[in-house]
């Protein structure tokens, strides 16, 4: 049953608190909002646990240039169902859910007939900083708040976990990483690189060994040397050492690169084997003015490819939740009070976290 009953669906009624920035340069603070209602096909959701995306630092801080405020980031989100629309038949109040990126797509263009709406011809509807059809003219507000309300068709199943609060960056970071391994076969006899051990990172290299793969981990820490073997990488290599870089010439089928600043890509190319290809996940600051600078001759004298990789459809999302859930894998997180979610950004951009800052959104009444 909708929440307000007397109100029509997308009237804007349900009642929302959470944390906002109102303007660039400014701090995340409680902010009181409303939701629309439950339409037929919605669901409500009470979120339970909200993990911190690098892409939310990005957009709180108007990297990207298109924020659009008051913005409630957030689209790592792990809930329970509190209210279904009449024509919802796959889930019921009470059931244990995911929210990820998406809210919402047409659902009939040829993109989201093929399992692949985040390239919506219409565009899709972003679980937050996105304009809402549904929501009176206005913007999506995301999960760092107490409730989210979702198309059906984009709230997702979840499998018995003991740790819910684990789960929630595979609604982004899971997926994204995923995907790409999945795409590109990675599995026994792969070769595959992973550059840049952080939250996207990390869970490449869990998943990469999960599939089989001999996996790589490529970064400029020696910290981080005894964790990637412990995430399950067979081999480290410090990318900032030449000698080391020299030598693994030509030795990698696929590299998964995740790092968001701005860095020589040129230099991975140069790793891969014959018909090779790197993926790239990050998206920094600067990248539409200062794109990176790629040799012809890198891809040409290899048949090495460049390619990019943007999270994945709700159908590929779902199987990576029940592959992960199979094979017991979840980030490595660290739990914070929605109170000292300003400090993670801080951390986060300092890489002072392993590996994924979730927030425990049960705070929010203190």
């Amino acid at each position: 049953m909708p929440l307000c009953c007397g109100a029509l669906p997308g009237e804007l009624v349900i009642k929302a608190v959470g944390y906002a920035i109102n303007k660039k340069g400014r701090k995340l603070k409680p902010f009181r909002f409303k939701r629309r209602n439950v339409g037929p096909n919605d669901v409500l959701v009470n979120v339970l646990y909200c993990g911190i995306c690098h892409s939310d630092i990005h957009k709180v801080r108007n990297e990207w240039k298109n924020t659009i405020y008051p913005m409630v980031p957030g689209h790592e989100i792990v809930g329970r169902v509190i209210s279904t629309g009449k024509a919802v038949r796959r889930l019921k109040v009470g059931d244990i859910v995911g929210i990820g990126c998406m809210v919402g797509s047409c659902g009939k263009c040829d993109m989201c007939m093929a399992g692949q709406e985040q390239f919506c011809e219409k565009g899709a509807v972003m679980t937050y900083n996105s304009k809402d059809p549904m929501g009176g003219g206005g913007h999506t507000y995301g999960g760092y708040s107490n409730n989210m309300i979702a198309d059906e068709r984009f709230v997702l199943k979840l499998s018995p976990m003991s740790d819910l609060a684990a789960v929630a960056p595979l609604m982004c970071a899971g997926i994204t990483t995923y995907s790409p391994l999945k795409r590109w076969r990675a599995g026994p006899g792969k070769r595959v690189g992973i550059v840049g051990l952080g939250g996207l990172g990390h869970m490449a290299v869990k998943l990469a060994h999960s599939m089989g793969a001999h996996v790589t981990v490529f970064t400029t820490s020696k910290g981080k040397i005894k964790d990637a073997k412990r995430l399950g990488a067979n081999d480290v290599v410090l990318s900032d050492n030449k000698k080391l870089m020299e030598s693994r010439k030509g030795s990698i089928d696929l590299i998964i690169d995740t790092v968001s600043a701005m860095h020589d890509v040129d230099a991975f190319i140069s790793l891969l084997a014959p018909n090779g290809t790197i993926v790239l996940l990050g998206l920094p600051e600067n990248s539409y003015e200062h794109p990176y600078q790629i040799k012809p001759g890198s891809l040409i004298f290899g048949n090495r490819s460049v390619s990019g990789s943007n999270i994945g459809g709700i159908r590929e999302t779902q199987e990576m939740l029940d592959y992960c859930a199979k094979h017991k894998i979840v980030p490595d997180i660290e739990l914070i009070p929605i109170q000292k979610v300003n400090e993670a950004f801080d951390r986060a951009v300092r890489s002072d976290v392993k590996y994924r800052f979730v927030i425990d959104m049960s705070s929010l009444s203190a």
